[in-house]
């Protein structure tokens, strides 16, 4: 999520919290997260591969079943529902409301583009510049689309640390000291942006000053925030229901709680924008989590790759809707003795390559 609020800094004009040495050349800027991510993901998957080979791999793609596939495509129906809804929610409290559909088939071509391009938050950058555009506030719109990413994970992180207090996991002993470091880390992060600001820096006193605006005014409202959790509570049940499926299909035996609190360490590392289209670091984190837990790297390998497998699969509605964006596209384009509508999607691809 780090590159996706850079970017919506970038646009709505709060550079300050993206900012880029002067002396590094704007091809530099424009690759180096790029080469960055395709660097840890490539390395990432080179070093698995020389650790326990190629079969988990191929085993993933072996198991996949079309039973699986059913499942793993009727639960991501219902978490793009919840997650639309969640989208719903914060952008109108923010003032740039959008319809549930939309929102439903807007969430689903951000998932396909988030699982095909590098970084995996491309695709919400998409959805954020074209729901901006349309709704004729773009900074706002980019707003929305962050807080909502952002409400989510935290939710997310709440539950995984609820998870991995209550059921057995390997990470276990070390938690309260993670959890402190994460504490110390975000409060001294706090303070540096509060400083800064003070001292007069305009763009930090800028960003703090929406952020606060949009907590008390939108976010913690009496009726948003208790709508916000309750979706994403259902939106990691969700995923991880789909990640237990891959685990049974592809024959993991171990308990349902500690193969959830695997499971839910392994969606953690997924947040990480270092991959290339989500490949690399979940695999890495399976295969971690799986041997710590003593049911091998291999089997870690092997569930992650079913479940980005079946992943794929789930989110294909997006590639079409894309698809027919597209064919839309050309076809008013093919019109000349009709006026053209202003489709914002084509600049909106524009910031998501920028």
């Amino acid at each position: 999520m780090v590159e996706l609020y850079g970017r919506l800094a970038r646009v709505t004009g709060v550079a300050g919290l993206d900012s880029v040495p002067a002396g590094i050349g704007p091809a530099v800027r424009r690759l180096g997260p790029s080469l960055l991510r395709l660097a840890v993901g490539v390395t990432v998957l080179w070093f698995l591969a020389r650790q326990v080979g190629a079969a988990p791999f191929e085993d993933g793609l072996r198991a996949v079943t079309w039973q699986a596939v059913v499942a793993a495509v009727t639960l991501t129906a219902l978490t793009t529902a919840c997650s639309a809804w969640r989208w719903r929610v914060v952008a109108r409290a923010l003032g740039v409301g959008i319809g549930l559909p939309r929102a439903a088939c807007a969430y689903y071509r951000s998932l396909f583009l988030n699982s095909v391009l590098p970084g995996g938050v491309l695709g919400d950058v998409h959805r954020a510049v074209t729901h901006g555009r349309r709704a004729g506030d773009v900074p706002r719109g980019l707003r929305a689309v962050g807080w909502e990413r952002l409400w989510g994970q935290v939710i997310q992180a709440v539950v995984t640390v609820v998870v991995l207090l209550t059921l057995p996991s390997p990470v276990r002993p070390v938690l309260p000291y993670v959890l402190a470091g994460v504490v110390g880390v975000a409060g001294c992060a706090a303070l540096a942006v509060r400083g800064a600001a003070r001292r007069g820096r305009p763009r930090l006193a800028r960003a703090a000053r929406a952020v606060s605006a949009d907590l008390r005014r939108g976010l913690l409202a009496p009726d948003v925030w208790p709508q916000l959790t309750v979706a994403s509570v259902l939106v990691v049940a969700g995923h991880t229901a789909t990640f237990v499926i891959a685990a049974r299909v592809a024959g993991c035996t171990a308990p349902l709680g500690e193969l959830v609190a695997l499971l839910m360490v392994v969606q953690t590392a997924v947040v990480i924008p270092l991959s290339i289209g989500g490949w690399g670091l979940r695999e890495g984190a399976a295969a971690w989590a799986f041997a710590a837990a003593g049911l091998g790297a291999a089997a870690g390998v092997t569930v992650a790759t079913l479940y980005a497998v079946l992943m794929l699969a789930a989110v294909a509605p997006g590639a079409g809707l894309l698809l027919g964006d597209a064919v839309r596209r050309h076809r008013d384009q093919g019109q000349p003795g009709e006026p053209r509508r202003l489709d914002p999607a084509p600049r909106a691809l524009e910031v998501v390559g920028d």
